[in-house]
């Protein structure tokens, strides 16, 4: 699907941003608008255009929070939390040493947490104890009752943020009556921008204290907790419910079984070789060139050596062999929805790799086709479509559990 630009790249992002529209994060005018002043792969126009959006809408939202106009400042600021993410998206030519970066990181947040504060549903930021520290969270219940509802844990993926978590899946589960918390583990949102923390494949040690967190909360029905992975995080959740029987119920948005098999896909075979047999001093020369001519080549890799605190390019494919559910998805008891999107420009044939491995679940595999306009990575685009599709699936699934 071409989304108004030619780059897939450029495309994927803008329908991303544009999808959220159905939650209030974008308005089609301004996406339009921005999106015409930017060139295909000129990564500076797009930082510039969206950044001057997301100003321009969020002064916008402080100007009817100061006149007491509550739900039009909500909408504005809402949207301009989108917009700031969108235009760090592609800052990564050193991205932790930027200041850029860590700015418009900042106000996707603070405008999101201002936008948050004015609508009816109960919303904390919370921390979530981890190895000595702590992980940001957002907790959304559905209302202030303490009435214990069935919840949902978020992870996102390879580079979506915590703010993120209300389109991907709060929105559409808080108008169902579930509670949701989200996190930013490791190598993800503020917990890399300010943390410094990076990537871990065992993501049984980050879901595990989450949970614990969760069930000290009166509004978690212990036994109704559902991991949501997005992205990436449909490996890392399904890796996490191997390890965790108080899984009730995963949501893979979409599925993967082996992410270095994903990532080497983009790669020429013969590259995908030398780096495997270790001769980076043939393999490194070929893939800057490569990055110089493809904008998804080029962020995926500059984002990959952030996010797993990498300094060469080569040790990026190497680093995701341990990204994998061989040996470890017959381990999983826990029903589990299996989301495919028929033309998902990263993950080919890894849903389908997940839901066969996973012998000894409940498995429901679901593919979204492009005639519905859902065939996008994690179906953006047709988050309507998306959400009908998972929680059709829940309700029945955590009833089960009660």
């Amino acid at each position: 699907m071409n989304f108004l630009f030619e780059d897939e790249s450029f495309s994927f992002e803008t329908l991303r941003a544009a999808g959220f529209a159905n939650y209030g994060g974008a308005d089609l005018g301004e996406i339009i608008v921005t999106a015409g002043a930017i060139s295909d792969g000129d990564e500076n126009a797009w930082h510039r255009e969206w950044t001057a959006t997301a100003r321009r809408v969020h002064a916008l939202g402080l100007e009817s929070l100061a006149g007491g106009h509550r739900v039009s400042a909500r909408e504005a600021l809402l949207r301009a939390s989108n917009y700031y993410r969108t235009a760090e998206f592609f800052r990564r030519d050193a991205p932790a040493a930027d200041p850029e970066v860590l700015e418009l990181s900042r106000r996707s947040k603070d405008t999101f947490v201002t936008a948050m504060g004015l609508f009816d549903v109960d919303f904390e930021m919370v921390a979530v104890p981890y190895e000595g520290t702590t992980l940001p969270g957002y907790l959304y219940l559905v209302d202030d009752s303490g009435i214990p509802r069935p919840t949902i844990v978020y992870t996102s993926g390879y580079d979506s943020t915590l703010e993120e978590s209300y389109f991907a899946i709060a929105a559409a589960a808080l108008a169902r009556g579930y509670n949701v918390l989200a996190i930013d583990g490791p190598g993800q949102g503020a917990a890399l921008r300010e943390q410094r923390l990076v990537m871990r494949p065992d993501w049984e040690a980050v879901i595990t204290p989450v949970i614990d967190f969760a069930l000290t909360r009166p509004e978690v029905a212990p036994t109704q907790i559902a991991l949501f992975g997005y992205s990436l995080g449909g490996y890392l959740v399904a890796r996490a419910a191997a390890f965790d029987d108080r899984v009730a119920a995963v949501i893979l948005d979409d599925g993967i079984y082996d992410f270095h098999a994903a990532i080497t896909h983009a790669l020429p075979p013969f590259v995908s070789t030398w780096i495997d047999e270790g001769n980076d001093a043939a393999a490194t020369p070929v893939l800057a060139m490569l990055m110089m001519h493809n904008t998804q080549l080029r962020w995926a890799l500059r984002n990959g050596l952030w996010v797993m605190g990498l300094q060469k390019l080569t040790d990026l494919p190497r680093a995701f062999r341990d990204y994998t559910l061989a040996g470890i998805a017959d381990r999983i008891t826990a029903a589990v929805l299996v989301l495919d999107a028929e033309d998902d420009q990263f993950l080919q044939g890894e849903p389908q790799r997940a839901a066969a491995a996973m012998t000894n679940a409940d498995v429901t595999l679901i593919t979204l086709p492009a005639s519905e306009g859902a065939g996008e990575h994690c179906h953006m685009g047709a988050l309507a479509r998306a959400h009908q599709t998972i929680f059709d699936w829940l309700k029945p699934t955590l009833s089960q559990r009660r």
